[in-house]
């Protein structure tokens, strides 16, 4: 099993910064990828970041291309999202996952494991 726990969301005016984490334990080495997602009340989830841990290659969606980055510190065995210029469209939960699964780890489907979540609200 892999278990992961999100943190670092909060509330923020726009044009701030908030930095995402999600911590790992459990049987780890076999993750293939691991990605962040958000959903917004009402609206579908959306794919917001991946990363292959293999090679640390990363993907962001064009929605917050250029002002969200994503990375991993192998040796906490920590996600990071780092989240700058923040509008209120980013307003939403946001959810870290993991995948064993040789993929390209592109939908929700890939990701067998989940955080619970942590609440990213941007005023103004």
């Amino acid at each position: 099993q892999v278990q992961l726990v999100e943190s670092g969301g909060g509330s923020v005016r726009t044009g701030g910064s908030l930095r995402l984490s999600c911590a790992t334990s459990g049987y780890t080495d076999s993750t293939h990828c691991m990605g962040w997602f958000r959903q917004a009340p009402g609206k579908e989830r959306e794919r917001v970041a991946r990363l292959y841990t293999g090679d640390g290659i990363t993907y962001v969606a064009a929605s917050v291309k250029g002002r969200f980055t994503v990375s991993q510190d192998n040796a906490k065995n920590t996600l990071y999202l780092q989240m700058n210029s923040l509008r209120p469209e980013d307003t939403a939960m946001y959810y870290c996952a993991a995948s064993a699964v040789s993929g390209v780890c592109a939908d929700a489907y890939e990701y067998n494991y989940w955080g619970q979540g942590t609440q990213v609200t941007v005023s103004s």
